[in-house]
């Protein structure tokens, strides 16, 4: 340490210890700076090192990530190269395979397409059949019909030429008179002259409706309309010949009011004509052909 000489007065001395120690806090204040800076300047170059290694670390880490990468990525490409003509040999396969198969498709689609056409036509066809045969077998229910009212008018007309009536049923007619009438207006019926069996038949129940052939009458009355194919005039008519008590022409006319009610195109009623035959006239001649009219509207 240096030692302060005071030569002069008392102010002198005080100034220079003022001096010495601002010069030695201003020399302390420069090492301490010094200092400072060394210790910076280690610190950073320790911080540097120590951060190189760490980044030295993360990048060799990172090599060798990258090369296990490279190793499976050259490993793929190895097995690419061997599965790729595979690939396009099964490519080319599913390719041809497809056209195939489109081909074929193509080929049902048109094979459908035909057999559809096919059909359409058969059914067409089936139904103009079915039509055909309907209309066919309603004419021979006709026919049959016809053959057996004729055979009925005929049968009748046999039994009365035969019987004796004698007695007198109505102040203008006589019975005799009235059979006679009677086959007459048969005859016209039998011979297609229904224009005037209408009028004879009408004429004989108008003047004795309690003839015992009135009810009859009757039913020849709406016979002839519905031989004329007047069928809806037929259906009055034939509603009548119930008003008579004791006829025996009721089943008769049950059954030729389905057939009117057929004619007609009025299906459902004549599926309830037939029906009330079959319930009220189980023991009728006409109950196995109401049954088969019945069959045979079911189809329809």
């Amino acid at each position: 340490m240096k030692t302060l000489m005071v030569r002069e007065g008392k102010g002198k001395f005080v100034l220079d210890i003022k001096a010495y120690f601002t010069k030695k806090v201003s020399l302390m204040k420069r090492n301490s700076i010094i200092l400072l800076i060394i210790i910076s300047i280690f610190s950073g170059i320790a911080t540097t090192v120590y951060g190189q290694s760490n980044t030295d670390r993360e990048i060799r880490r990172l090599n060798a990530k990258l090369e296990r990468e490279k190793v499976r990525t050259d490993s793929l490409e190895t097995k690419i190269r061997i599965l790729l003509p595979e690939l396009k040999n099964a490519l080319s396969a599913t390719v041809t395979a497809k056209k195939q198969t489109d081909s074929i498709a193509i080929l049902l689609v048109n094979r459908i397409n035909t057999v559809q056409n096919k059909i359409r036509i058969l059914e067409d066809k089936a139904e103009y059949t079915d039509s055909t045969n309907f209309e066919i077998l309603s004419q021979l229910v006709m026919i049959e019909n016809k053959i057996v009212t004729l055979t009925n008018s005929f049968t009748e007309m046999y039994n009365l030429k035969n019987e004796n009536i004698s007695t007198v049923t109505s102040t203008k007619l006589t019975a005799i008179k009235y059979k006679k009438l009677y086959l007459e207006n048969l005859g016209s019926y039998q011979n297609g002259e229904f224009s005037k069996a209408i009028k004879g038949f009408a004429e004989l129940v108008i003047s004795n409706p309690t003839h015992e052939l009135a009810d009859n009458s009757q039913y020849w009355l709406a016979e002839c309309y519905y031989s004329s194919k007047n069928y809806k005039r037929s259906v009055i008519e034939f509603e009548k010949v119930f008003s008579f008590p004791g006829t025996d022409k009721d089943d008769d006319a049950q059954l030729k009011l389905g057939l009117a009610y057929q004619n007609m195109g009025n299906f459902e009623k004549a599926r309830e004509e037939y029906t009330r035959l079959l319930d009220y006239f189980p023991s009728s001649e006409y109950y196995q052909k109401a049954k088969e009219a019945l069959r045979k509207l079911s189809l329809k």
